[in-house]
């Protein structure tokens, strides 16, 4: 069994004059979202073996405010591929990974939103439900799939199992008293 984690970077600012859609950094918002979804992410266990970073500013600084969490950072590789990827793609990525039974992917819409809806076949009805209507911002989706390296990772639909579904929004439901 292997554990996919899907990442998608956290509010970012709209894109500036002068500058590219890569470049765009995240918001006041966004990166206290992203810091809310690290505290999550350890308070869970939910540390991965290894992450696949888009190489977009916004998708970076998200990765760097999660990794300030976890005491041993795992394995992190930057990939320009991630970015403006179609589902399909990420999958090809995914399945070059080597060595890690939980990998976390740091990217975008639609793309992370496409793969999840693909990948998941059991798990939370509501949760399923939730990710179908919309994947938001610095949201995190754990998926278990039934495969015993990365490589067999297949562009075939409902392979794995929703093991949860969280966002800063619904983790601010939980915390409050």
């Amino acid at each position: 069994m292997h554990r996919l984690m899907l990442l998608r970077h956290a509010k970012a600012e709209r894109v500036k004059p002068g500058k590219s859609d890569c470049e765009r950094c995240l918001t006041k918002r966004g990166r206290a979202n992203a810091r809310a979804v690290a505290t999550y992410m350890i308070s869970y266990r939910l540390v991965p073996d290894q992450a696949l970073v888009s190489t977009a500013t916004r998708a970076q600084e998200t990765w760097m405010l999660l990794a300030k969490a976890f005491a041993e950072g795992p394995k992190v590789v930057s990939d320009e591929r991630i970015y403006n990827a179609t589902a399909e793609k990420l999958i090809q990525v995914i399945s070059e990974t080597k060595g890690a039974l939980c990998l976390l992917v740091v990217g975008h819409n639609p793309s992370l939103h496409d793969l999840a809806v693909q990948l998941m076949a059991g798990g939370n009805a509501e949760a399923r439900e939730m990710i179908s209507e919309k994947f938001p911002t610095a949201g995190l989706i754990v998926i278990d799939l039934p495969i015993d390296d990365w490589s067999q990772l297949q562009p075939h639909p409902h392979a794995g199992s929703l093991e949860r579904f969280v966002s800063p929004r619904l983790i601010a439901k939980v915390s409050r008293p």
